[in-house]
């Protein structure tokens, strides 16, 4: 048996959005005759297992006496005989309050994105008892990094439940099941739907107030969760959603809102670089401003297209580069429409610098000032090897638990047979019921009309160029519910980036209000 569970080793990059249409799936090597077909291999199905370990922490002077359970619970479908029969084991780490009354003690469910992303970042970074300590916005320094306990938890609020994606971590296919049966929008949807019920019924937890808090593409599955959860009469409390992607089609070809949502993120990246003339104080203040430009004259200008004149496409240029620190002339060479990797590449081109994609605050020297693009992205290189390296001494050392298995922080297949379409759940306002890509922000709404106390907290990294704040505020502002079931939205706005719990100081304003968002919600 390892000492250790050993890791697929993989970058922030790999687990990065896909706004590009859905990757073909692995060819597979003919059968040696043409009419056999290849009988399918059965994975010897494991029991449920779990490591339990006491533990105890100290947040705001309370004294909390907690569980850690790491384990699996198998998820089934029915097989053709009619009979539920498993197809995969989903690995989680639950944090419970020792003595808690469950019928009262809210349990929020937590994971990362990708799709195909194990949940390390948000387990080591942001509301779990442990937080491994980084250099951000610097490149984090190398081995020993340090593990502490986490005065930021959430876990004197509520219990806490990371969740591997399937086919990701510890996660795996059982029995007959397969990674294509979780590769997949609505395949992971249901996965995730299946796990959810299985813990609530292991652990006795269908009375408590329920959560989800997923980041980046688990933002998508959120929003999709909230319906399909729904439907099988798990109903919400609340939702987190924390640097969303709640719509794969708003940039489609032909289609200009993505600059428009850009630009705000643009324009705080610029004050954040001192790149802004005569730059204010405050930067809320300032990129309110930069909202109203882009939905005014900034969006005029991209209507009008090939009929803005030459002294019109001047004015605008001039105007944009007051905002976003870029020159006219470049802005006029890109035809006014500027994608986050350009920007990345040229506001500090003249210092041979290149920011982050996840978080533009980190920085970083590209090989050459030429180019249009970066050539990697500091936010990403800069963070992996100490969430890893933690996550694998805090599972041995701490919560006791060794396995042959791989640790994969990428589910090996997924990306490569991922179906990207969705069928999406009460969508009666003019939107495709099968989509190509999916848009959850229909699914969320459609759920906030069923169910009038859902409330939704979206936090946001001023400095995120993966997942922009305005795009969210403009999803979220679309989703055909009434005026008072929007107020039960509401929007949190941190100096960080995509990863809010990196800067520490963001971090602790993100917990401040969490406090008020559960308080709200429970």
């Amino acid at each position: 048996m390892d000492r250790f569970p050993r890791f697929v080793a993989v970058s922030l990059a790999s687990l990065a959005l896909s706004f590009a249409l859905p990757a073909f799936a692995q060819t597979r090597p003919a059968d040696t005759h043409p009419d056999a077909a290849p009988a399918a291999k059965e994975i010897p199905i494991p029991q449920e297992a779990k490591s339990v370990t006491q533990h105890q922490m100290t947040v705001a002077g309370q004294t909390l006496h907690y569980t850690a359970t790491a384990g699996n619970l198998l998820i089934s479908r029915m097989a053709h005989d009619e009979v539920e029969e498993p197809y995969h084991s989903i690995f989680y780490v639950a944090y419970t309050l020792d003595g808690a009354d469950a019928k009262t003690r809210p349990v929020t469910f937590l994971y990362n994105g990708g799709p195909g992303s194990a949940s390390i970042w948000l387990h080591m970074g942001s509301v779990g008892p442990m937080r491994v300590v980084t250099d951000s916005p610097d490149a984090t320094h190398n081995a020993p990094y340090k593990i502490v306990p986490n005065e930021y938890t959430l876990l004197d609020k509520s219990d806490l439940v990371f969740i591997d994606a399937p086919g990701t971590g510890f996660s795996r296919p059982v029995g007959k099941g397969t990674i294509k049966d979780v590769a997949g929008v609505d395949e992971d949807l249901s996965a995730f739907t299946r796990f959810i019920v299985r813990y609530l019924t292991v652990n006795d937890r269908w009375n408590s107030p329920k959560f989800l808090f997923g980041e980046s593409y688990g933002t998508t599955r959120s929003a999709g969760l909230s319906a399909t959860l729904n439907s099988a009469g798990v109903q919400l409390n609340g939702i987190v959603l924390l640097s969303s992607i709640l719509n794969y089609n708003a940039g489609s070809p032909g289609l200009d809102n993505t600059y428009l949502t850009d630009f705000p993120s643009f324009a705080s990246i610029a004050w954040y670089y001192n790149k802004v003339p005569n730059k204010p104080a405050d930067i809320l203040a300032f990129i309110q401003k930069a909202r109203v430009f882009a939905s005014g004259p900034y969006a005029q200008a991209l209507y009008a297209g090939n009929a803005l004149s030459p002294a019109e496409t001047d004015a605008i240029a001039n105007q944009m580069s007051a905002f976003i620190g870029v020159s006219p002339t470049f802005i006029k060479e890109c035809n006014l429409r500027i994608s986050p990797s350009r920007f990345r590449k040229e506001l500090l081109r003249d210092q041979n610098d290149i920011l982050g994609r996840y978080d533009a605050r980190f920085e970083g020297p590209d090989a050459e000032e030429a180019g249009d693009v970066p050539g990697y992205d500091p936010s990403d290189t800069g963070i992996t090897g100490a969430f890893v390296a933690a996550f694998q001494d805090y599972l041995h050392n701490d919560l006791k638990y060794t396995s042959k298995e791989t640790y994969a922080l990428q589910g090996p297949g997924l990306i490569q047979n991922w179906d990207w379409k969705h069928r999406a759940v009460g969508m009666n306002f003019g939107y495709m019921r099968e989509q190509p890509r999916p848009y959850v922000a229909g699914d969320l709404g459609d759920t906030m009309r069923k169910n009038p106390h859902l409330h939704v907290f979206s936090a946001n990294g001023l400095f995120d160029l993966a997942t922009p704040f305005r795009a969210t505020e403009w999803e979220l502002a679309h989703m055909g519910i009434s005026q008072q079931q929007s107020r039960n939205i509401t929007f949190g706005y941190y100096p960080a980036g995509h990863m809010v719990y990196l800067n520490v100081a963001a971090l602790q304003s993100f917990r401040h209000d969490l406090d008020g968002f559960y308080a709200t919600a429970k």
